[in-house]
């Protein structure tokens, strides 16, 4: 099947889908225009990208309309972490989505997934990338769970991709363009944990930006470059390919759009419309982890926008800047330099050009031309990189037109029944039904008389319904258009159509516990040495590929748990793992990824952590669904609502009291010496603004935590939670350590430490 769009690319439908990002209307009608088969979108309340103007109901409704006319769909997304007194705003939030027939919900919150399954199952179930799926077992366990499509970690390999891609009857959707997080997308907690704007609701901070201090080096060690796969894209054998991108421009969503629609429809890329995305933004581009291991991923020197290499400065002279750019500039063009010393390059509109000492409104490529540099400008040197960040021409490159407004909306469909004797006419729609009597003579054309009955009643342009018709003329009579007109006034006139108002599936509590049991948790045996667990329910000990069970023998096998890694890109050798520990009775898991639904074995008892997301009681519903035995509160959660999720769950809950939280979890590694590594660990110390945060890089993985830990005193009390649990995690505490924290934990003493959001808004 083939469909031609506005701009007169002909594409066929069969391909991956291109799925274009729309932080706005316009934005929207650019994605459709240049040929996106599909755009997604947030509402004002529950997205990701809450500083995005997001779309109104009515927008939502207009643009759906429009874009199910031209045979494209409308993704809406809700994926972030939805607190317990927000579940009534979400219901609203999606009885829109529901009215406005939008052809799925991309989300995060297991809550919303229980919704939708039980209240809107006419919603497609699409996991976003925030849920972290990064392996087949966690793919496989969201279809069971009825997911009809995933958004794939960014930081996949091809070779990943195509294995999850293959499973039978799974939509997959993977990122192909737009900016890169340097932690895995879900588990960010450093924007929330140090100022109170969480990735996970919306609000980040965007903290992997900033500059940060390495001994005498400052440098923006996480800030990534941009996602550009370019030709890449004909290798992936996915459902969707995603554009990143809902805080951008209309500009920037057309010429992103236009670029990979040409790719997909011509077989290669066009250098040219390349870069006019480098011109309107882009950051330094990059494949990411598509190919294997790659430790150019960060910009180190730069952050922001810095716009099309053009040029170098030869010299600057009284206030004139020197060049020869190797693109076309014209007045009023932005141009950008680079700036010895600043982390953002100076940038200023151009309104004077010499070329051979006359004046000129546009310079040619090759040409030396003489740019009037504005007042109090920087010190700028020789050889610095000169950016073309905003041209008229790029601007001007990609018009598009738009329907009149409320031209389009989402109506819903009616039955209509029309029934035609000699004696009386009938109209009837549900329980709604009218009459109108007369004498009305044989028809002498029954197929032109139907036709006429039809032409009357699908005049339904101001109504809110689509009628669905059917005719009975049998033996035919004629009627008058005007008394037809008549009859589809009356009826329409008395439909009533009741929006769908949906409703929280029921949940369960359960008794609340007399007293909290203690439970600690370490990634490191040696640091339990001398530690009693007499007065402890429970030990955690953290699955890894080199746990040696030998070290298990001191600890009661009935009190110990296995905790899966959050993130296993490669499952096999911890699989093993868990067969091995299951062989000899270990049969209690925890898990903080969906993945380990599959991984583990039928009769295993299951545990959630954190970052599993628990921060309403329908998500706690879903996770007891699930056959999980208990859950942990979320460490970016508020007070308010720890109590109340507490007092509300169906399962038993676990607070962490201490932890050394991992603000990063990330793929990407600071040493940048994978040839020569060998997944050694390796661990540093950064400082920004007086601030020390520590770095732990083993077996390719990145852990990035504060100098103080997470530490909840006696606000505890105010919680009902089942178990306190103790994280030595992360740090390289000794076993002296442990035992000294434990105490002071136990008996409330003043530990200095952060509290996180315990009393804030998030």
């Amino acid at each position: 099947m083939t469909f031609k769009g506005f701009c007169g690319i002909i594409w066929d439908m069969q391909k991956p889908e291109l799925l274009a990002p729309a932080g706005d209307l316009e934005a929207g009608y650019a994605a459709l225009y240049y040929g996106a088969d599909a755009v997604y979108l947030g509402l004002k309340a529950f997205s990701a990208r809450a500083s995005a103007t997001n779309f109104s109901p009515e927008e939502l409704n207009e643009f759906t309309a429009y874009a199910h006319h031209l045979k494209r769909k409308v993704y809406v997304t809700i994926n972030t972490l939805v607190q317990e007194k927000e579940l009534a705003d979400l219901l609203a939030t999606l009885d829109v989505c529901s009215a406005c027939q939008v052809d799925g919900i991309i989300l995060q919150d297991l809550g919303v997934a229980r919704i939708i399954k039980e209240s809107y199952p006419e919603l497609a179930l699409h996991a976003s990338t925030q849920m972290a799926v990064h392996n087949k077992e966690g793919a496989l366990a969201l279809q069971k769970a009825g997911f009809s499509r995933v958004v794939l970690a960014r930081e996949l390999t091809l070779s990943e991709i195509k294995e999850i891609a293959e499973i039978p009857g799974l939509e997959t959707e993977a990122f192909i363009h737009g900016a890169l997080c340097y932690c895995y997308s879900g588990l960010c907690l450093f924007s929330s944990m140090e100022q109170g704007r969480s990735a996970n609701r919306g609000k980040c901070a965007y903290p992997c930006r900033a500059l940060f201090k390495r001994g005498e080096k400052e440098a923006h060690f996480f800030s990534m470059k941009d996602m550009a796969l370019q030709e890449e894209v004909l290798k992936l054998p996915v459902t969707s390919l995603k554009i990143e991108g809902r805080k951008k421009k209309a500009l920037y969503v057309a010429a992103v759009t236009d670029y990979y629609r040409r790719i997909l429809d011509k077989g290669k890329a066009d250098p040219k419309r390349a870069e006019n995305i480098r011109q309107i933004f882009s950051r330094p581009w990059t494949k990411f982890r598509l190919h294997g291991k790659n430790t150019e991923v960060v910009d180190n020197d730069f952050v922001g926008h810095r716009g099309l290499e053009i040029g170098k400065v030869e010299k600057v002279y009284h206030n004139t800047l020197i060049f020869t750019p190797n693109h076309a500039v014209a007045r009023f063009d932005g141009i950008q330099i680079d700036v010895a010393g600043s982390e953002k390059p100076f940038g200023f509109s151009v309104q004077e050009m010499r070329v051979k000492n006359k004046n000129v409104f546009e310079v040619k490529a090759g040409e030396k031309v003489e740019i009037k540099l504005p007042p109090k400008s920087p010190f700028i040197e020789a050889g610095q990189v000169v950016y073309l960040a905003s041209s008229s021409e790029v601007k001007g490159t990609y018009k598009f037109t738009t329907p009149k407004p409320h031209e389009y909306k989402n109506r819903i469909s009616v039955p209509v029944e029309v029934i035609l004797n000699a004696k009386e006419i009938v109209a009837k729609s549900g329980k709604t039904e009218v009459r109108l009597t007369g004498d009305f003579s044989p028809a002498q054309n029954p197929e032109k008389m139907n036709e006429a009955v039809k032409s009357a009643f699908l005049k339904f342009k101001d109504t809110a319904f689509l009628p669905n018709i059917t005719i009975k003329n049998n033996p035919p009579v004629f009627v008058p258009m005007s008394i037809l007109n008549q009859l589809r006034r009356e009826l329409y006139d008395k439909i009533e159509i009741t929006p769908k108002k949906g409703v929280l599936p029921k949940t369960e509590t359960r008794a609340l516990p007399p007293k909290a049991k203690w439970i600690l948790k370490t990634d490191d045996l040696e640091k339990m040495k001398g530690v009693d667990l007499t007065d402890f329910s429970e030990i955690i000990i953290v699955l890894t590929e080199d746990l040696d069970l030998d070290k298990l023998a001191k600890f009661p096998k009935e009190k110990v748990r296995f905790a899966l890694p959050t993130w296993c890109l490669n499952p096999f050798h911890i699989k093993k793992k868990i067969r091995d520990v299951w062989e000899v009775g270990y049969t209690r898991f925890e898990i903080g990824n969906v993945w380990g639904l599959e991984a583990l074995p039928k009769g295993a008892e299951i545990t959630a952590d954190a970052s599993l997301y628990m921060m309403n009681s329908e998500a706690i519903e879903q996770a007891k669904e699930w056959g999980l035995k208990r859950i942990t509160l979320s460490v970016e959660d508020t007070l308010e609502n720890l109590k109340t999720v507490a007092e509300k769950s169906a399962l038993p809950c676990v607070l962490t009291v201490y932890q050394d939280v991992p603000l990063f979890q990330s793929v990407n590694c600071l040493t940048r010496h994978c040839a020569v590594c060998q997944k050694r660990e390796c661990r540093m110390r950064l400082t920004r603004n007086g601030q020390i945060y520590h770095v732990w890089t083993k077996d390719c993985q990145t852990t990035i935590f504060n100098d103080k830990p997470f530490y909840i005193g006696k606000e505890r009390e105010q919680m009902a939670a089942d178990f306190y649990r103790i994280d030595f995690v992360n740090r390289p505490y000794t076993p002296e350590q442990v035992s000294e924290i434990i105490q002071k934990v136990r008996s409330e003493e003043n530990i200095p430490g952060l509290s996180g959001n315990l009393k804030k808004e998030i």
